[in-house]
């Protein structure tokens, strides 16, 4: 072993700078120099007695480069953070000589190679973090020996096989976090003899089994997150007793049987519990009622039935209820408008009838989504709806019998937007039966991403003024009783993906400006952020014109948009040259030639796929983040592949 000193520590840190192939700030270019004192370097910090280097700190500095092997002369080195930058490549088993070091924080890099084994000498080890990096294998059982370990945080690497035993032994433990990587089997029942655990994070794994009845004995748990796993079983009772539990959450898994009816008696501080996308049935516990602090509540996705009890009125801190996806039935009870302080309310997919939606609502008034789609409302489109909230982002009333007059189409001062939707950013009003015009009020929605007022019995013609709302990206008016020209300003949208205007009466010859939409910045359409880098230039995809009385040629500009995956103009009276698209794939099988008139009917370029939710969890790996494309505060864009092998994008809305 190498004598160590001040020397030592100085040649070890200088042989780091040289392993530092950037370091865009010049942090240790202007500080790490022999003609400055060792304890004066960006970063460092020495000891008072000793006077050697006992703290390193180069977080946050964006550093690329790798440890060297004499790193490990740091004897006395206490605490090391080199989180958040770029360093690679594996750690050099030198650094088992760090026997001082309490604190580790690699996190947030791309380190790689199996978790050293070593770690288990570093005995007095407290703090262990190598989240976000690529380590791989399997977890080693050597962190046992770590008696005084109280943080390890694997979360997002690539560690398979199970969750070791030993791991139990950890007395001292008060995080265990290994989210988002590959491991399987069981979670061991060895786990519970960690009483003094506060926080488990296990999700994004593919673990199996039950969920261990002893899981009790953590009676300083307050997060249990095990989602997006493959547990099967009930939920145990023994939860009920983690008296300090405030988050659960065993989303995305199969567990079954019924939610326990005393949770919230024992649970009195929860305040988030998820729940959704499981196996679970039978009626809303009304005990609910006692979970006093509860601020989200996501049961969507099961097979809960039963009505919503009144009693969820009494949930005053609640933010966010999801319960959609399951066979709730009656009415939406008044007293959730006693829930003030609710943000997101998406009860979507359900049975739950009435003749309008409860005027109760419009008390929300910090309401930003509001999802009642397929269900059984009845009546008419009230007003109240449209006066909700003005930080409302998302509103969908879809696939219910509604019907009358579209809102939208009445006359409100020119001044001011419609009700309180100034805000508004995506509505679904389609598979209802609403008629009359459109009118000019939707010009007014400035941040409109996407429409969806399709399968409706709307009348009139577009508004002209229609392409001045600019933010539009998502345009679905298929199936209705629209009349007119299309709008020549619809060539405007800068950022329009998809425009179906199908199964109309539009008539008139087809405006050369659509050719304008043919590039833009793809932006994440509730957000205005840009998703993801230079490689996201996209322009129009999907252009389904057909079902129409649209007459003469197809416009020579049309061969400017390069990004068409979809277009079908089948059904009408058109004639002439069909556009040549140089980027165009099959299943577009018509790129050159005439069409008569005759022919006209069955022109319809490419082909649709309905695909399944089970499909596209398929395609992206249950949503794995390693798919994210990007993310705004109101969905996800996630890369997926199909079995045929077509590459996919699935958007995902947070509701």
């Amino acid at each position: 072993m190498t004598h160590t000193n001040i020397t030592t520590d100085q040649l070890a840190l200088l042989s780091l700078k040289s392993q530092i192939i950037s370091d865009p700030s010049h942090f240790l270019d202007e500080s790490w120099s022999r003609a400055t004192p060792l304890c004066h370097w960006v970063g460092v910090t020495c000891g008072f007695r000793h006077h050697r280097v006992k703290s390193l700190n180069l977080s946050n500095m964006a550093l690329t480069g790798r440890i060297p092997q004499d790193f490990g002369n740091l004897t006395f080195l206490v605490s090391l953070d080199l989180g958040s930058n770029n360093f690679y490549g594996k750690l050099p088993q030198e650094m088992t000589r760090l026997c001082r070091l309490k604190f580790l924080d690699l996190s947030f890099n791309n380190f790689g190679g199996e978790v050293p084994v070593w770690f288990g000498f570093l005995h007095q080890l407290q703090f262990l973090s190598l989240w976000n990096n690529r380590f791989i294998g399997s977890i080693p059982s050597s962190f046992a020996n770590i008696s005084t370990l109280e943080s390890l945080d694997l979360r997002s690497n690539s560690i398979e096989g199970q969750l070791p035993k030993e791991i139990g032994n950890l007395k001292n433990l008060r995080l265990l976090g290994f989210t988002k990587n590959k491991l399987t089997g069981s979670i061991p029942v060895s786990l519970s003899n960690a009483t003094r655990l506060e926080t488990l994070r296990l999700s994004r794994n593919f673990l199996q089994g039950n969920i261990p009845e002893g899981i009790d004995n953590l009676h300083n748990l307050n997060l249990l997150s095990i989602e997006n796993n493959r547990l099967t079983g009930s939920i145990p009772m023994s939860v009920a007793n983690i008296s300090k539990l405030e988050v659960i959450a065993f989303t995305n898994n199969s567990l079954s049987g019924s939610l326990p009816n005393g949770l919230c008696n024992c649970l009195p501080l929860l305040k988030e519990l998820y729940l959704s996308t499981n196996k679970l049935h039978g009626h809303m516990p009304t005990s609910l009622s006692n979970c006093s602090e509860l601020q989200i509540l996501s049961l969507s996705e099961n097979e809960f039935d039963g009505p919503i009890h009144s009693e969820i009125g009494s949930l005053r801190n609640l933010q966010i209820l999801y319960i959609g996806g399951n066979h709730f039935t009656g009415i939406i009870p008044q007293r959730i408008g006693n829930l003030v302080n609710l943000v997101k309310l998406s009860i979507e997919e359900n049975q739950i009838i009435g003749c309008e939606i409860p005027k109760e609502i419009s008390n929300l008034v910090d309401l930003e989504v509001f999802d009642i789609e397929f269900n059984s409302f009845s009546g008419s489109l009230s007003m109240e709806i449209f006066n909700i909230s003005r930080d409302l982002t998302f509103l969908s009333v879809s696939l219910n019998p509604l019907k009358g007059m579209l809102p939208l189409s009445i006359n409100w001062q020119l001044d001011k937007p419609i009700g309180n939707l100034i805000n508004l950013q995506g509505i679904s009003l389609s598979n209802n039966k609403l008629t009359e015009i459109i009118g000019d009020n939707l010009c007014k929605l400035h941040r409109l991403g996407v429409i969806y007022l399709g399968q409706n019995q709307l009348s009139g013609s577009l508004p002209n003024c229609l392409g001045n709302v600019t933010s539009l990206s998502e345009i679905y008016l298929g199936s209705n009783k629209l009349s007119s020209n299309i709008p020549a300003s619809l060539g405007n949208f800068k950022d329009l993906i998809v425009l179906d205007l199908s199964s109309n009466n539009m008539g008139g010859s087809l405006p050369p400006e659509i050719g304008n939409l043919k590039a833009a910045i793809q932006i994440d359409l509730l957000q205005g952020s840009i998703l993801d880098s230079m490689s996201n230039m996209v322009g129009l995809e999907f252009l389904d014109l057909s079902h129409n009385n649209i007459s003469r040629t197809i416009p020579k500009s049309f061969e400017k948009l390069q990004y068409l995956k979809y277009f079908n103009v089948s059904y009408n009276k058109l004639y002439g040259e069909i556009p040549l698209w140089g980027s165009v794939q099959e299943p577009l099988k018509y790129r050159r030639g005439k069409i008569a008139p005759q022919q006209a009917d069955s022109l319809s370029i490419a082909t649709r796929k309905r695909i399944s939710y089970y499909e596209l969890l398929q395609a992206t790996d249950a949503l794995s983040e390693s798919n994210l494309i990007g993310s705004g505060s109101f969905g996800s864009v996630y890369k997926g592949i199909l079995r045929s092998g077509t590459t996919i994008a699935v958007k995902v809305f947070n509701l």
